[in-house]
């Protein structure tokens, strides 16, 4: 059964986005989930539907139904998982390469979130939906490394708000192409979709979003350089679009690199290496390291001519 909540807007909260007030208000519960709900007509302002970008006032009766969750989609399934750490409201998992986070139209099964609803049961965050449980941020399929799943929407909402603020830390080390001259250098550059093939993304400014990538050289190979890239926003394929359009596409990336790839990677040398957070429970500083798995690191030994 659907869950109503109601409150009325005071004088400290008037001119404040719908969306942000709702989900600043309604405990456990993230923008986006919000958008979604007032896209439905979920929300109401003094007995009218609004946008999610309607301005609150003074005096304002706010309604929110919040829709009774769906059955799962996914179904549990025991496949293998490396955990690197586990408690009462959170995990995180090192993803091998290969895997793909959450099911999609065609691959329903052998997915991340296949095995974590085997591993956890019902002890899964809800608020990314019924296909995507616990997933507060997903790394590509070809891309190896660590995620962070959570347990329940507190915690959640908890981790999805540093992301938001950029307090939550997350490092990738990567082989691009080329001999990149700097020792280190930041990319500021908006990402959205590509303007003429809509599964890739781009550098672009229209109906784009900001996206920046710290980078620093690790170590130089000639026609190669293996480069730690720190993320201050979390954009989709973000490092690929960025290294690529800076003309250091990453190596075995058959979308935004060269079209003869490296087949022997199987995909993008890119790997999640570490992540830092503040425990959405206990307030304790939290950050965990993965070592660089055997593809790489064999590739790394492949182009080592020192």
């Amino acid at each position: 059964m659907s869950e109503a909540l109601i409150f009325d807007v005071f004088a400290d909260m008037a001119g404040e986005r719908i969306d942000r007030l709702v989900s600043e208000t309604c405990r456990g519960m993230t923008r986006s989930a919000v958008a979604k709900i007032i896209e439905k007509g979920g929300v109401s302002v003094n007995g009218l539907t609004v946008s999610k970008n309607y301005k609150c006032k003074a005096g304002d009766s706010v309604s929110v139904t919040v829709p009774e969750p769906r059955p799962l989609e996914a179904k549990a399934q025991e496949i293998p998982l490396e955990i690197i750490y586990e408690d009462s409201d959170l995990l995180v998992v090192n993803k091998p390469k290969g895997m793909v986070v959450h099911p999609a139209a065609g691959n329903y099964e052998g997915t991340l979130v296949n095995a974590l609803l085997y591993h956890c049961g019902d002890s899964l965050s809800g608020i990314n939906g019924v296909i995507r449980p616990g997933i507060v941020h997903r790394i590509d399929k070809d891309t190896s490394g660590l995620l962070i799943v959570a347990k329940n929407d507190a915690a959640h909402a908890g981790l999805a708000k540093q992301i938001k603020e950029h307090s939550f830390e997350r490092a990738y080390e990567c082989v691009v192409y080329g001999n990149v001259k700097e020792d280190g250098a930041t990319v500021n550059l908006p990402i959205g979709r590509h303007p003429k093939e809509r599964k890739k993304m781009a550098v672009t400014y229209k109906n784009s979003k900001n996206a920046i990538t710290h980078y620093s050289v690790i170590k130089r190979y000639g026609d190669y350089t293996h480069l730690r890239c720190v993320l201050e926003t979390g954009r989709t394929h973000q490092i690929r679009v960025h290294m690529a359009y800076i003309g250091h596409p990453i190596v075995g990336d058959a979308v935004y690199g060269p079209k003869k790839v490296h087949k022997g990677l199987n995909g993008q040398c890119l790997h999640a290496k570490h992540i830092g957070f503040v425990h959405p429970r206990t307030g304790r500083w939290l950050e965990f390291e993965s070592p660089l798995p055997k593809y790489f690191t064999d590739f790394l030994n492949s182009i080592d001519k020192s």
